[in-house]
């Protein structure tokens, strides 16, 4: 299947950190900023949801979130999501539907972790969903530098050079 259906039929748009996105879900509830951890420094919708389209081609740059963020694997080939924690422990999360060779069709980036992702076959594609809660805001989103992520992490460095712009 070619992914460019995808992004026609989803109304799929770039999005900052690579690949393609379009917003499903918006609750219309907040929670109160003085509710909130004081990480948020303002009021934030309940949840949110996204499709989220990657190819060989283009990778999700590393980043991170104030909220946790769930990944749901739909389509395509598998995905490899990389995420560091702030000691430095580095975890692979492989979403697919190759349940005997481990992949998983969920799972959950903490909040905090730098992570990015990236399809290892260059020819296919992955069409994931991603739901954040409480919601997401391009306010919560940090895009990694490439020299400081290293600099922190440089047991790591091959994949945060792959991973960042």
């Amino acid at each position: 299947m070619d992914y460019q259906l995808f992004i026609r039929a989803l109304n799929l748009q770039p999005h900052p950190e690579g690949g393609w996105f379009a917003e499903v879900y918006r609750s219309q509830e907040t929670v109160e900023g003085s509710a909130m951890p004081a990480r948020y420094g303002g009021p934030r919708c309940f949840s949110t949801s996204i499709y989220f389209l990657l190819t060989g081609r283009k990778f999700s740059a590393f980043h991170r979130l104030q909220s946790d963020e769930v990944w749901h694997f739909y389509a395509g080939s598998k995905v490899v999501v990389v995420t560091i924690d702030e000691q430095g422990k580095r975890e692979d999360i492989i979403l697919g539907s190759n349940l005997e060779a481990g992949e998983r069709f969920q799972a959950v980036v903490r909040t905090g972790h730098w992570f990015g992702s990236y399809v290892p076959d260059p020819d296919s594609f992955a069409l994931c969903g991603c739901t954040v809660a409480p919601g997401f805001d391009f306010l919560d989103f940090e895009l990694a530098e490439q020299a400081e992520l290293v600099g922190s992490f440089p047991q790591h460095a091959d994949i945060i050079r792959r991973l960042t712009r």
